[in-house]
């Protein structure tokens, strides 16, 4: 990579600077990996609680709490499963996604995300008993030796976001180096990929990054890095052997979304190279009905809610079926004139939208899992 994009890169603030309170559950203070952690932070930051109490006691959806909650951290432990399938709903088809529990929340702020009205704490969590996490994978690798693993932390918080304090990413990618029937997949909004690079990964670990429309990404992705950062972080990372992957998800509809969109896939092929790219998700906007009035407080200046939208088949709202195809058929043809081997695929959608969109459904390839496990495995 040269001079200019690394310094693309390191003129940008990390997320994890925008952290000002630390709290830390009293049962966790004697693990080696917390002790780390702080090790790396200013102290007068730290406030030790007692374990299962979390800092603040305002309401969740309170637009005040939650937005001082993206400033603070909580280190606490996991007491449940850190691997589960990803949420999907049977109405429409899934790609059979394990998601790795890191933590709940995003010091980044999107207009659209769905935690705001998802989760029921305002704080970033972080979960510190990585010795467990890892006994999991252990097991579940052992229990089902024949199956193909693609895991990801990036579902309920973004996967690089606060790494230069956690260090994560260094831990999971030396873990799944030697797992030859698994991927990690690292999703972020972020140009955080330090901890990355000079690793021996073994081509176990993909590095993923949301992409969206230059204005959407401007107006309504608050405190992420831009898309010429994001894209030079992924040429980063290329250079280092990682196989990337792109999410334009949401996709929302605005004035010019065309020439938005259109010019966010140019500067995608021109910045990495197609081969290096394992598949390329689209997932038009969808959401929880009361996540509207929730968006529309935090963020009055914000439009795209304003639009006509379906209820869903899983109770969440969506665009007609009509735009929905008209975008997707769009941004398909742009990706594949540039790249007509990579594998794309819809999230969360029906077949009836993916004959429409492709002319084939998932099933007549072996199944979206299929699809996946052969661009990520073969």
């Amino acid at each position: 990579m040269d001079t200019a994009s690394k310094a693309i890169i390191s003129r940008r603030p990390g997320a994890a600077d925008r952290i000002r309170r630390i709290y830390v559950a009293d049962d966790c203070l004697n693990l080696p990996y917390t002790s780390k952690i702080l090790g790396r932070v200013d102290k007068r930051l730290v406030k030790i609680l007692p374990a299962g109490r979390f800092g603040d006691s305002e309401s969740f959806h309170d637009p005040v709490a939650f937005a001082r909650g993206k400033h603070t951290l909580l280190l606490t432990k996991n007491r449940g499963k850190f691997l589960k399938s990803c949420p999907g709903t049977r109405e429409y088809l899934c790609c059979d996604y394990q998601v790795l529990n890191v933590g709940m929340n995003c010091p980044m702020d999107c207009v659209y995300c769905i935690l705001q009205a998802y989760l029921n704490n305002s704080e970033l969590s972080f979960f510190v008993n990585v010795d467990e996490l890892f006994a999991e994978l252990d097991r579940s690798f052992a229990e089902e030796p024949k199956r193909y693993w693609r895991v990801g932390t990036g579902e309920f918080t973004d996967s690089l976001a606060l790494d230069s304090l956690t260090g994560l990413s260094r831990l999971l990618v030396e873990y799944m180096r030697d797992k030859p029937r698994a991927v990690l997949e690292l999703k972020t909004k972020t140009a955080e990929v330090e901890n990355l690079i000079g690793l021996d990964h073994g081509g176990r670990t993909i590095v993923a990054w949301s992409l969206n429309s230059p204005l959407i990404t401007d107006r309504e992705e608050l405190h992420t890095a831009s898309l010429t950062q994001r894209l030079a972080a992924a040429a980063r990372c290329a250079t280092q052997g990682y196989r990337l992957a792109f999410h334009f998800d949401p996709i929302i509809f605005h004035s010019g979304w065309q020439d938005g969109y259109g010019d966010t896939i140019s500067r995608l092929f021109a910045a990495v190279p197609s081969e290096s790219i394992a598949w390329i998700s689209l997932g038009c906007l969808r959401f929880l009905p009361e996540l509207r009035a929730i968006a529309s407080e935090r963020f009055p200046g914000s439009r795209f809610f304003h639009e006509e939208f379906v209820q869903g088949l899983d109770g969440k709202r969506r665009y007609f079926r009509k735009l929905r195809v008209e975008m997707y058929r769009f941004l398909a043809e742009r990706i594949l004139a540039a790249a007509p081997d990579i594998c794309i695929y819809l999230c969360m959608e029906s077949e009836e939208i993916w004959q429409e969109v492709f002319d084939y459904v998932p099933a007549d390839r072996g199944g979206l899992a299929a699809m996946l496990d052969q661009a990520a495995f073969s």
